[in-house]
């Protein structure tokens, strides 16, 4: 059921691998600042959903709406993602580039931004993921988690109503995880529009509106943070929790 205020709106959306359904008749509708986050085990969907979502992925059938844009075609794709920032497990920061040019490339490139223009917002986004004096480094002199703040950096240059997040912390080191969960939870608290793919439970209770558990391409659960980890209706998500609670 679509409500006025929805920024995402996916219904019965599927997702096939040759013989494998990645997805299952999902349906989802996200409100304006609303922020969502994903679990599950492994091989869930859950990677797959927020894919779709920007067209990293194309999904068999169902719809999908962003910001009032029905995503049919070249055109539509180009419009949502030009409104939809994302953030991967890998950084994927151009390793030749200083920092500053990995952030000023997108706006310069794809707004149309003149240098200076471009070179002030990188340095406003940099400030925020709390590394403005890294601007002028290579990737390469960064630690991981810094490296993953540029990237979320990189992706609020170009000003996205929408952020998602895939995994955004599987790849760093324990002791990094938590600067780059205070920059998202700085942003949640801002009122950006997010839906984010972690294992991190303690960022969800923080800083989740929803969550949702999927399971073998379904939707299994939804509720409140609260309701979620206190009153789990379903068999399947509390043996999830049981797991991953005790690690």
């Amino acid at each position: 059921m679509t409500k006025p205020g929805d920024v995402i709106e996916i219904s019965g959306l599927n997702k096939w691998y040759g013989d494998y359904q990645a997805l299952k008749g999902i349906d989802l509708n996200v409100a304006h600042g609303e922020r969502i986050v994903v679990c599950g085990p492994s091989g869930s969907g859950k990677s797959t959903l927020i894919r779709c979502v920007n067209s990293l992925e194309e999904h068999d059938s169902g719809r999908i709406v962003v910001d009032g844009i029905e995503m049919i075609d070249n055109d539509s794709i180009n419009a949502i993602r030009s409104e939809v920032g994302m953030v991967f497990q890998q950084f994927n920061l151009f390793p030749h580039l200083s920092i500053l040019q990995n952030l000023t490339l997108g706006p310069m490139k794809a707004r149309g931004m003149s240098k200076a223009d471009a070179d002030a917002r990188a340095m406003e986004y940099l400030e925020r993921v709390r590394i403005p004096d890294q601007a002028h480094k290579k990737p390469s002199e960064l630690s991981g988690g810094q490296q993953q703040r540029v990237a979320i950096a990189r992706s609020l240059c170009m000003e996205p109503k929408i952020m998602l997040f895939d995994e955004p912390t599987s790849a760093l080191d324990p002791e990094m995880i938590s600067e780059v969960l205070e920059v998202i939870v700085d942003l949640a608290e801002e009122g950006m529009t997010m839906i984010v793919v972690t294992h991190e439970m303690g960022f969800a209770r923080r800083a989740a509106d929803r969550m949702i558990f999927m399971d073998h391409g379904e939707v299994i659960e939804t509720g409140t943070p609260i309701e979620f980890f206190e009153a789990p209706k379903t068999e399947r998500c509390k043996q999830f929790l049981s797991q991953i609670l005790q690690h």
